[in-house]
This record gives C-alpha cells, sequence and structure tokens, in this order.
C-alpha cells in the first residue's frame, strides 16, 4: 500500500511539472528467439533483474535442456519430481489454458510436435528432445498431481511449454519490475506483449501485429493501458518442402499440423499465459466461430490469412 501511494505521489508530479519519467529498454536473445523489456522509471539494475529472471525462466522450462524442470518432469515416468514454484505456477496455467479452450489448446502434445518435424532448437542445432519409450499424444493432464514441491505426471504424459511459456515469462516479468518500483514495464519475449502500469507517453502503450507477408510491415496498431497480446504464427517454424511441409501447431484431434487458411491469429487479453493459449484455438476453429467466441472468455483476436485478408472479433475495435 505505502508504494502504491508513493507512485500515485510521483505521477501527481510529473502531471503537474508536465514531464515524464525516463525509460529504459534493451532487447537480446531469450527462449529461442529475442526479446524486449522496457521499463518506465525504472534503473539499470532493475532492467538487469527482470533479464535475469527471463533466463531463469528459460533454464526452467527449456525442453532443450535436459536439466530443465520440464525436461526432468518428462523423463519422470509418473515419478514425483520436486520443482520451482515458478513451474508449479506454469503448470496450472496450461491446465487452466486447456479448461478455458475447451481442450484445444493441449500442452500434452509434444510427441505429436516431434512428429511433425521440430525436434531440434531453433538457435542451437545442438540441442533437442528427446522423449522416454513410454510418451503417448494425448498425455492425462488432468492426471497431474500437486504436493507442496513436487508435481508428479502420469507415466506416458509429457509436456510442451511452447508459447504458453513465454506468456507467462513475460507475465511474471511484469509484475516483479511494478512490484520494485517501476511505473510501468513492457516485456516482449518472442512475440508475447505483456503491459503494466504507466505508457511512455503517460496514455496507453503502442503496440504492433507484425503483418507475416511483409518483414518491416505492421497488420495492425493497437493501444493498451495494461493487458497482453500475443500471435502464434503457422508460417515461422514449418518443416520439409511444399505441399508435405508441416509446422508446429498441433490440431489435437488428428494429432497432426492443424490444416487452415489461417496463418497468424493475434489475441489481446488479461495476461500474456491467457492470450497465448486463446491464440491455438483460431487455428482449430472456423474463424467466424472462433472470433465470436473470444469476447465470451475475455478476448480479443485478429486473424491474417493466406491471401492477405483480415479478420477480427466485434470487440477488437476497442483496441485499434
Amino acid at each position: 500500500m505505502a508504494d502504491d501511494i508513493s507512485r500515485s505521489a510521483l505521477r501527481a508530479v510529473f502531471t503537474h511539472t508536465n514531464s515524464l519519467p525516463g525509460v529504459l529498454s534493451r532487447r537480446q536473445k531469450i527462449m529461442g528467439g529475442h526479446g524486449t523489456i522496457t521499463l518506465v522509471g525504472g534503473n539499470e539494475q532493475l532492467l538487469e533483474q527482470c533479464w535475469a529472471l527471463a533466463d531463469t525462466c528459460e533454464q526452467l522450462w527449456s525442453r532443450f535442456r535436459d536439466d530443465s524442470d520440464i525436461s526432468r518432469i518428462n523423463w519422470a515416468e509418473g515419478k514425483p519430481v520436486r520443482v520451482a514454484p515458478m513451474t508449479h505456477q506454469l503448470i496450472a496455467a496450461m491446465i487452466s489454458g486447456n479448461t478455458v479452450t475447451q481442450g484445444t489448446y493441449d500442452p500434452t502434445l509434444l510427441p505429436d510436435v516431434l512428429q511433425a518435424g521440430y525436434v531440434t532448437s531453433a538457435v542451437d542445432s545442438s540441442r533437442s528432445t528427446r522423449l522416454p519409450e513410454s510418451a503417448r499424444a494425448p498425455g492425462n493432464l488432468k492426471g497431474i498431481q500437486f504436493s507442496d514441491e513436487f508435481v508428479s505426471v502420469p507415466r506416458g504424459t509429457t509436456l510442451d511449454p511452447g508459447g504458453i511459456a513465454k506468456g507467462f515469462a513475460a507475465d511474471l516479468i511484469a509484475q516483479f519490475a511494478l512490484d520494485q518500483g517501476a511505473y510501468g514495464v513492457m516485456v516482449e519475449l518472442g512475440g508475447d506483449i505483456v503491459v503494466q502500469g504507466d505508457a511512455p507517453d503517460g496514455v496507453a502503450w503502442r503496440l504492433g501485429v507484425q503483418d507475416p507477408f511483409a518483414h518491416e510491415g505492421h497488420a495492425s496498431i493497437v493501444r493498451l493501458q495494461r493487458g497482453a497480446i500475443a500471435t502464434s504464427s503457422q508460417v515461422k517454424k514449418r518443416f520439409g518442402e511444399g505441399e508435405n511441409s508441416t509446422h508446429h501447431l498441433i490440431n489435437p484431434v488428428t494429432h497432426s499440423s492443424a490444416h487452415t487458411q489461417a496463418q497468424t491469429v493475434t489475441v489481446i487479453a488479461a495476461s500474456g499465459a491467457r492470450a497465448e493459449v486463446l491464440t491455438k484455438r483460431g487455428f482449430m476453429d472456423s474463424p467466424e466461430e472462433f472470433l465470436s467466441w473470444l469476447p465470451s472468455v475475455g478476448g480479443a483476436g485478429l486473424i491474417i490469412f493466406a491471401d492477405g485478408s483480415q479478420q477480427v472479433s466485434p470487440n477488437w475495435s476497442t483496441y485499434a
């Protein structure tokens, strides 16, 4: 409470003097791609701490590291595994995401993802994912049990953090930055963006949705005061060539790459983890069904199709 009062008082000073707090930003490699963390009213030490937290998340959740919590869970063959509290929270977010999407987001399809061709790290070819012979898809998500510092995943069930790891990590980092005194923060990890607190202009964060057919262009510009925006794409991670090529977005019914004209699905939601899981249903349902459903679960969405056309949910204009 005292921190909130202090922060509000300083905001009043900035408003009265028509000035804004300083902005710090850094971009670097993270989670198989690049990320950017921007602080409003923070300092270099806090920025460093935010990136340290991002590194910790990657070390805990990467399926390309044999010593990560996720890899140890996947090789435990049903035995309890001691994991970090953040990993408990991530798995709980996976289960919640599966529920809210009515199963179209399923983090237990890792064997299918490997079968589609996504075995080796996109940034380090020396790292690859291995699974025990017992691994099956789909797994038994409802059979996961939590006990104090331990998690038990049923034998044969394996977890793929995938995009939700980026979104959830961004959520954690943004909250950490505010808790440590920043006035505002933007965390972008591999295209998933979470914003909280004051924007650099004192009004709202201005965020671009990348056009998959124009590397430097934006398909849409949105403004968020707080929340998250995530984009999933079947364009970036493709394996093979021509009509036989596959991608990493798996249809839980067919257990193969989703067959759809949707090239990218972008969702705005309250958190990065929620935005990420909601995008997945956009590759499974018809565009009309998906976009009409999104507002009922607190989301707004944009789909870009193979011909470059776009379709948006009824509430997208609230942000665009």
